[in-house]
């Protein structure tokens, strides 16, 4: 999985890894902007082998079920599931506190949705409840939040770059009071808040939302980079000398022609078919990633027995090299 994230972004930068705590239980709480992206993105990056809290949804049968246990995912109920399935998180909070007891790791939306807006949302209550769960039961767990901000610097393009940003541990004990938890609630949402608030770009003004994400854009600010664009925001964009980036142009006009035409039997039924089934365009990079994962071994695979059937095996497995090396670089400059 981690090879194909690296075919399909021209770059992935982590950084931070070193907050991550190696010998105690983990809850790692990330900003969402993109479905399924974000969570494989931070999965395979993070140092650790985590479970994840999944959209109870997609759970729609036993063989699912059983699938996505494999891959350590556990279903969580929300309200738009109707409101008596709230009823089965409390079963899905005592497995997490039996998980974290035992110095797992877990990964958890704090926004409870997704979006594609560069901001940091209002965070549940829900992770709060996993984490005065477990500490009700066993108060001396030493649980590290650790926040992780995903930056794309542009989610719905292919193809696109990120970085995962993660952030300084969070020792849950002290935050924690016994005596009054609707204050331990919000005091622990309010530093997980502010701190995802430095890991990715937060637009605090709904209202002039637009305006910023276009001067941003004029001003060339990079949206990989989340200190840098905070810090744009907070000066009202005047520290920046950069120009806008050039994505345009001849060469890269018939770069992605070129890309286009001999990619053909696999990006055509996309573009022409598959693409226009997607609702929500926080799924778009979800399931372009996933389509090709499931074709581009297929496509290879005919390529090459088609040219070494006409042509012998050299040239067969020329074609696909040349192809495959192709790819690369269109990914990685295009």
């Amino acid at each position: 999985m981690k090879r194909g994230l690296h075919f399909y972004f021209g770059k992935i930068k982590s950084y931070g890894l070193e907050n991550v705590p190696k010998n105690k239980p983990v809850l790692f709480l990330p900003n969402h902007q993109n479905a399924l992206l974000d969570v494989l993105l931070i999965g395979v990056d993070c140092t650790r082998k985590p479970w994840f809290l999944t959209r109870s949804d997609v759970f729609k049968s036993k063989t699912l079920r059983a699938l996505f246990e494999i891959f350590q995912m556990i279903p969580i109920y929300r309200i738009r599931d109707g409101r008596d399935s709230l009823k089965n998180n409390q079963a899905i909070f005592d497995r997490c506190s039996d998980l974290l007891r035992a110095n797992e790791a877990v990964i958890m939306f704090p926004e409870g949705n997704h979006n594609l807006q560069r901001r940091v949302r209002p965070l549940s209550k829900g992770f709060t409840r996993i984490l005065f769960n477990t500490l009700e039961q066993t108060l001396d767990t030493d649980i590290q939040i650790v926040p992780v901000g995903v930056n794309y610097e542009d989610a719905v393009r292919f193809p696109d770059k990120v970085t995962v940003h993660f952030g300084t541990p969070i020792s849950v004990k002290e935050w924690y009071n016994p005596d009054d938890e609707k204050l331990s609630i919000e005091q622990v949402k309010k530093v997980v808040s502010d701190q995802l608030k430095t890991l990715t770009t937060h637009i605090e003004d709904l209202t002039s939302y637009d305006a910023k994400i276009t001067e941003l854009n004029a001003v060339g600010a990079d949206f990989l980079n989340p200190q840098e664009v905070n810090l744009l925001l907070k000066n009202n964009m005047v520290i920046s000398e950069k120009k806008p980036q050039n994505k345009g142009g001849i060469v890269s006009s018939i770069f992605d022609g070129l890309f286009t035409l001999i990619n053909a039997p696999v990006v055509l039924p996309w573009r022409l078919f598959f693409k226009k089934t997607v609702k929500e365009a926080e799924f778009l990079g979800t399931l372009r990633f996933a389509f090709a994962q499931l074709t581009y071994p297929i496509y290879y695979l005919l390529l090459f027995l088609g040219f070494t059937y006409f042509m012998g095996a050299a040239i067969g497995g020329a074609v696909v090299l040349g192809l495959f090396v192709f790819n690369g670089l269109y990914v990685r400059f295009g």
